[in-house]
């Protein structure tokens, strides 16, 4: 029989990757999208399935993590094989200034929803989204036995989720994984993180609609690989026989500077002449090098990343220059990459 998923944050960039994979594997998705007055479903509106449509294997619920009963009805009246949990707050530098919220929905969020997989007595299969920002301080390269010195509220948030997986897991037996991503980017990231943020200004300059883009700590070095190919590694920690940790990475390590100079350099451009320095977008605590060591991913799951950064930042450049110039034209284009 077809297996039944629930993704919370499926209308985020993981969220609609995954729920792209699941669909294409024969599974029954259950998205989890918060409520709001405006459309944000933009990511996963090329496999929206309408309400009245007959079989329809992609089904939206309201929820939100905040809501812990919610959450045990949900569960309850779905009865999932396995639950991917990516819903969070998950801009770090948007965590300093929020950080209530970010321990709210990103650390109390995921205790939630395990409480509530507890409660409604599913033996279900759970997914938490950790991240390499947990590491914070430590130095590279980063694995599995790297003790955490998280930087920043988010990074807080997540480790407090982490140890709760890992508690869930020992204290009731569940079959709950963390899986430790490292920055992993693609043309439908969020439009405020950095890669995003200038792979969107390289076409807008190329087309002359802006001239200047402003970044902060251009010497931050982060391991930056492609989305698409970190969520089937997802769905991978779920098919083992017994529960684990694993980090995903490329292993290959690029400064901001670096990222943007091949994104300009992707479109002609030299990006010295469009891109400033502004201070405000500096961390009160900066994370100087995220590097991760996936060996343990690569061993056990047989997975493999083939995107390095260099050629995600021309990716990212094409998409958005491709969507910029429909725009202007008009026309539409779907982000499919």
């Amino acid at each position: 029989m077809a297996k039944t998923a629930v993704i919370t944050g499926v209308t985020g960039q993981d969220g609609s990757y995954l729920a792209e994979l699941l669909l294409e594997k024969g599974y029954t998705v259950h998205g989890v999208v918060r409520r709001s007055s405006s459309f944000n479903t933009e990511r996963i509106d090329h496999i929206y399935q309408d309400p009245q449509q007959p079989g329809r294997t992609l089904v939206l619920h309201h929820a939100d993590l905040t809501d812990g009963v919610a959450m045990v009805n949900l569960l309850r009246e779905l009865r999932p094989d396995e639950v991917y949990n990516l819903g969070a707050q998950s801009h770090v530098r948007v965590s300093f200034d929020s950080p209530m919220y970010t321990g709210e929905v990103t650390g109390l969020g995921t205790l939630r929803l395990l409480e509530a997989l507890r409660a409604s007595g599913i033996d279900a299969r759970i997914y938490q989204a950790s991240s390499s920002e947990m590491f914070g301080a430590a130095p590279p390269p980063q694995n599995e036995r790297t003790p955490f010195h998280p930087r920043s509220p988010y990074g807080c948030a997540k480790v407090y989720s982490y140890w709760s997986t890992v508690n869930y897991r020992e204290a009731y037996g569940m079959y709950a994984v963390n899986g430790i991503l490292f920055n992993h980017e693609s043309p439908r990231r969020g439009e405020t993180f950095v890669t995003r943020k200038i792979s969107r200004a390289v076409a807008r300059i190329k087309a002359g609609l802006q001239d200047r883009l402003f970044l902060g700590n251009l010497d931050a070095v982060r391991d930056w690989g492609y989305a698409p190919e970190y969520v089937e590694a997802m769905w991978r920690m779920l098919q083992r026989d017994e529960p684990d940790d694993y980090v995903l990475a490329t292993g290959v390590p690029a400064s901001v500077r670096e990222f943007a100079q091949a994104a300009f350099t992707a479109a002609g451009l030299d990006w010295t002449e469009h891109v400033r320095f502004d201070p405000k977008y500096e961390r009160p605590s900066e994370v100087h090098a995220l590097i991760g060591d996936a060996a343990k991913a690569r061993e056990l799951l047989g997975w493999q990343p083939a995107v390095r950064w260099r050629e995600l930042a021309e990716l990212m450049v094409e998409a958005d220059v491709a969507a910029l110039d429909a725009e202007l034209r008009g026309a539409h284009v779907r982000i499919d990459r």
